[in-house]
């Protein structure tokens, strides 16, 4: 097997190869076959972190949510290869019938419902999928303790939290012995920029944590198939792709490509090095519904940008 170098995700002691495989397109756009190839060749070419969710993919017609991380479950049990993976899932959103949110009953109900579709006996990331203010910080990061204390789960992650709610939950984990939040799942990628830069990205360097950045091509935008409104039937996120299609999102499809050329790589390529080279950036996050679209996005790491390219997607993107 290749050997892609790791990178530790916050204190957690994981360590991750700097690309993470998208869970969200397995049983929805990918079908078992699909995904147990992806699957495959993903931990074939030396890399281990799947991120998936429990409310995957509920947003299907006839689907209950844990679709996902059912035929994650299945392939573990098929390959064998569950010590070769990192395995992150996510609690909070809308199960419907289910539930949601980040109180503890809900958190530790829906943690025994993700260990029994993936069909293993602990989670190495569990993730708070997104900010629960109706509950007190304190009862959320209680029951994480709960489960690490336990060993249902080796490490907790947040998603989708504010700079000021984040600081939050590390002092109050600092404070009073919770375990603490080692990585954050922010939106990011070179068009959605500001939500992390802004303000996230400090409290993550500062603070060590591991970001692991989702939408990490901007819904397939920037892997430059989407150049025209008509370009919206080409896939589901076809139409959320094409909303880019703006001056702004032209120049970065510009640089990409120029980058992209002079790399001998593809747009996708390109914009996942950007993101594996920006501060606090542990793995972006990209899915793929076929082995030929995954083969454009594992090159990513080990694309080292020149400076020149780094500042001309910058000034593109800015």
């Amino acid at each position: 097997m290749p050997h892609v170098a790791r990178r530790p995700l916050g204190r957690s002691g994981l360590s991750v190869a700097p690309l993470a495989l998208g869970g969200n397109v397995f049983g929805w756009t990918a079908d078992r076959a699909a995904s147990f190839r992806v699957l495959d060749r993903f931990v074939d070419a030396g890399f281990n972190l799947i991120d998936t969710a429990n409310v995957y993919s509920i947003w299907v017609d006839g689907h209950r949510g844990g679709e996902s991380e059912s035929l994650i479950g299945e392939w573990l049990r098929e390959s064998g290869r569950r010590k070769e993976v990192v395995i992150a899932t996510k609690v909070g959103m809308d199960m419907r019938a289910g539930g949601k949110g980040l109180g503890a009953a809900h958190i530790q109900a829906s943690v025994a419902g993700s260990l029994e579709r993936l069909g293993v006996d602990r989670i190495d990331l569990y993730q708070a999928h997104e900010d629960d203010p109706t509950v007190p910080m304190d009862e959320t990061l209680g029951a994480f303790t709960a489960l690490r204390d336990a060993g249902t789960v080796r490490a907790v992650g947040a998603s989708n939290y504010s700079a000021d709610r984040l600081e939050e939950a590390l002092r109050l984990s600092a404070d009073n012995g919770f375990v603490r939040f080692e990585s954050l799942q922010p939106r990011y990628n070179l068009v959605d920029r500001a939500g992390y830069e802004d303000d996230l990205q400090a409290v993550c360097v500062e603070r060590g944590l591991g970001v692991i950045t989702y939408s990490s091509l901007a819904s397939g935008f920037l892997t430059g198939k989407y150049r025209r409104p008509e370009d919206r039937s080409k896939s589901t996120r076809g139409t959320r792709a094409v909303e880019r299609l703006n001056d702004r999102g032209r120049r970065i499809l510009a640089a990409l490509d120029a980058v992209a050329e002079r790399t001998r790589t593809a747009p996708a390529t390109v914009a996942l090095a950007w993101l594996m080279g920006r501060p606090g950036v542990v793995a972006p996050i990209a899915s793929a519904t076929s082995v030929a679209q995954l083969d454009q996005l594992l090159p990513a790491a080990e694309l080292v940008l020149d400076p020149a390219s780094v500042r001309e997607l910058d000034a593109a993107s800015a």
